[in-house]
């Protein structure tokens, strides 16, 4: 009696964005069993790769690992490019992820979107190499759209993949990947843009700072460098002030309200303040007059700023402090 051939099953890597979905639809035509697992953090969360499962019809799986990744982005093998994004060892930590889940759950091999040469730093074939030999699954991660160009794998070794039918695609352009996507009837997938704020300038710097006073760190602490503009007013007293009423909004679902303090002026409109961990009682005072100074209210006038902490809630009168008086206090860069 003929048992039917076991389905060759692989796990892909997904951002959401068009390269993903190609790699798993060009696999998927070789009707392999593909499967995505979306790493989320506070610095790239899984919310594209939530929408492209649904539209693709590809089971995801979204595993949170912001511990592992701070302890790696505190000290990469490789370094940072331009900003605080650690991309080799970022990307080698993923597929070590993703390869433990492979493992244990009976996929054949790993796969991603990556594209030869289409990021300068991050997807030569040194840089590409590199992360293969420090995922701890040399030979198990297929790229399917460059694999024409790259060597061959354990899975095309097998006879799991057809590599005949893998592409070539490198560099930087994308007319292939979109004449692909109209082939696979492909419509709908975010812009080429960077998700992850590890290459975002003003979060690289406020998480430097936060790096530099603090040695370990929430995850909403994490979320909290997303929003407002940050001064640091001493080594122990870090500042946030909202910029608009979502980010007000913002600040305040992040706030841990057993050691946060924040602020409001409450007979006028103006910012949400937050003092993270809280302040000694003078740099309470000049956070409120700082964010008194961000409000609507008159200058040179005493004004009340409203205190809520976790021993309850105050009010304190100040004379606002005007931006470009504590423009010395920001972080920048």
């Amino acid at each position: 009696m003929n048992h039917p051939a076991k389905k060759v099953r692989a796990l892909g890597l997904c951002s959401g964005g068009l390269d993903s979905i190609l790699s798993a639809l060009v696999l998927r035509r070789q009707d392999i069993d593909v499967a995505w697992v979306s790493f989320d953090t506070p610095f790239f969360p899984a919310v594209k790769a939530h929408k492209a499962s649904e539209r693709n019809n590809i089971p995801l799986r979204v595993e949170k690992i912001t511990a592992d990744y701070i302890e790696m982005l505190k000290n990469p093998n490789c370094g940072y490019g331009q900003q605080m994004n650690p991309c080799l060892d970022c990307h080698a930590l993923m597929f070590q992820k993703a390869g433990q889940i492979m493992r244990a759950d009976g996929f054949d091999f790993l796969f991603s979107g990556e594209v030869l040469g289409q990021r300068p730093m991050s997807q030569t074939k040194p840089s590409l190499r590199y992360v293969e030999k420090n995922s701890g699954f040399d030979g198990y991660i297929l790229r399917p759209l460059s694999a024409k160009k790259l060597p061959e794998t354990i899975p095309e070794q097998q006879g799991l993949v057809d590599r005949s039918r893998l592409l070539d695609i490198s560099g930087r352009g994308r007319k292939r990947q979109i004449a692909l996507a109209k082939e696979f009837g492909v419509t709908d997938y975010p812009a080429p843009a960077g998700g992850c704020l590890l290459t975002d300038k003003g979060y690289s710097a406020r998480l430097r700072d936060l790096f530099k006073h603090q040695s370990s760190y929430t995850e909403d602490e994490l979320n909290l460098l997303k929003y407002g503009r940050h001064f640091r007013l001493n080594p122990e007293t870090r500042l946030i002030v909202g910029r608009t009423q979502q980010e007000n909004e913002a600040i305040l679902k992040h706030q841990d309200v057993s050691a946060d303090i924040s602020l409001n002026t409450p007979n006028h409109p103006g910012p949400t303040a937050l003092l993270p961990k809280g302040a000694a009682p003078d740099m309470v005072l000049l956070a409120a007059a700082i964010c008194a100074g961000y409000s609507k209210v008159p200058k040179d006038v005493p004004v009340a700023v409203q205190v809520t902490a976790l021993g309850g809630v105050s009010t304190i009168t100040v004379i606002p402090v005007l931006p470009r008086d504590v423009a010395k206090f920001l972080i920048l860069s």
